[in-house]
């Protein structure tokens, strides 16, 4: 019988392939609101910590996207098998993805609120 080599529960690998996509429109919404903003009102005296917030939330949700696809695919290129502490910064990843992305969202949210984009 083979032995079995480095491999994540498939729960784990769904969660991933939901919190990839949900990345990206985190990512899109920020920016899009970004360019909005700047688009219907300019860089101003009032507006420019928001066009810094939008900056800084698609920049978060984009370095999660890449540290998590990064731990994917370490712990597929690992063999014979992940060591526990790649796979705990993956769990602790994914943890920290879906606050991180609700946190972005909301923010974002809130200055399109805010702003009537």
């Amino acid at each position: 019988m083979a032995k079995k080599m480095a491999d994540l529960s498939d729960e784990i690998l769904m969660a991933v392939a939901n919190l990839l996509p949900r990345l990206f429109k985190v990512i899109n919404l920020a920016t899009a609101t970004e360019y909005q903003l700047f688009e219907q009102y300019g860089e101003t005296e009032e507006t420019f910590s928001e066009l810094e917030e939008l900056n800084n939330a698609a920049e978060r949700a984009r370095a999660f996207y890449n540290r998590l696809y990064g731990l994917v695919l370490q712990v597929a290129e690992s063999q014979p098998i992940a060591n526990s502490t790649l796979l705990n910064l993956l769990y602790q990843c994914l943890e920290q993805t879906q606050v991180t992305a609700d946190a972005v969202e909301a923010s974002v949210l809130e200055i399109k609120r805010s702003w009537s984009l």
